[in-house]
């Protein structure tokens, strides 16, 4: 490809992403809020955009043959911050896309789409919505956008709706957990896949308690590598006794199946701010 375009790639997925995309295209655009992500890959250049600007998502876009949509506000959060950056900036990256001719959005879904399903419940990637939060129904949103354009506009999409992609803290994880290796993988598989359609992906590493179902998205080609059960014995000799009527322990969106509408769920979880550096 000539050109990729990377939102959000100041963000700490976003900085294990930046390299491996250098490698699949003549040209990797980063983009942000920040005015600058600091030093640049070979192939990288860095282009500020507003996603809740169409005029800056377009002229972002413009050459590109695929973006890889990882920008967004990443937590719950008041309706209208997440309408501005999650939802009209989802609506941003499409309609732009459609317009410069792009032949699919990557996108970074979440599990908190579907986060009230019970655990006990192996979900398949055809399990209907069922957002934790505001945060979750924008990623209903923004699937739904990658479906409608797919449908009507001929323009894949490939949703991934990741699980936990950050150093494995508590028990949760051990099922959930997401390498960056595997997230790295995850992505190259959503790009290089020759036909994908409108397409759905659970973004999980090979765990053996993995409470969610690829099967149906085992064409993309993804065969995650890692697993969290190299941590369990560590993980549950530090953890307290489980109370099974938490809905934050029974839900498949976790902690953010509690929280209240508006209120951070990330406050509550422990994430370890391990961003790659050049």
């Amino acid at each position: 490809m000539k050109k990729i375009v990377l939102t959000g790639a100041a963000g700490r997925l976003g900085s294990y992403l930046r390299e491996p995309l250098t490698k699949m295209a003549d040209q990797l655009v980063s983009s942000d809020l920040a005015d600058d992500i600091g030093k640049l890959y070979l192939g990288e250049t860095y282009q500020r955009a507003d996603l809740a600007k169409y005029d800056d998502i377009h002229a972002l876009l413009e050459g590109a043959d695929m973006v890889v949509h990882f920008g967004a506000i990443g937590d719950e959060a008041p309706f209208d911050d997440i309408l501005q950056a999650n939802i009209i900036g989802a609506y941003n990256i499409w309609e732009a896309a459609h317009q410069q001719g792009l032949k699919r959005v990557v996108y970074a879904s979440s599990i908190h789409a579907v986060g009230m399903h019970k655990k006990t419940v192996f979900i398949g990637t055809d399990a209907p919505h069922r957002p934790d939060t505001f945060y979750g129904l924008a990623k209903c949103f923004a699937e739904d956008l990658g479906s409608l354009y797919w449908d009507k506009r001929g323009m894949e999409s490939v949703c991934m709706r990741i699980l936990s992609c950050a150093q494995v803290t508590n028990t949760r994880a051990l099922g959930t957990w997401l390498s960056y290796d595997d997230l790295i993988q995850l992505v190259e598989r959503a790009i290089d896949t020759p036909v994908t359609g409108f397409s759905v992906v659970y973004g999980v590493s090979n765990n053996d308690r993995a409470p969610v179902d690829n099967a149906k998205a085992s064409f993309l080609g993804y065969r995650p590598k890692d697993n969290a059960e190299q941590f369990a014995t560590k993980i549950l000799a530090e953890q307290p006794a489980v109370n099974i009527n938490d809905a934050a322990l029974t839900c498949h969106g976790g902690p953010f199946a509690t929280t209240n509408l508006g209120s951070s769920g990330l406050a509550t979880m422990t994430i370890i701010n391990d961003a790659k550096t050049n």
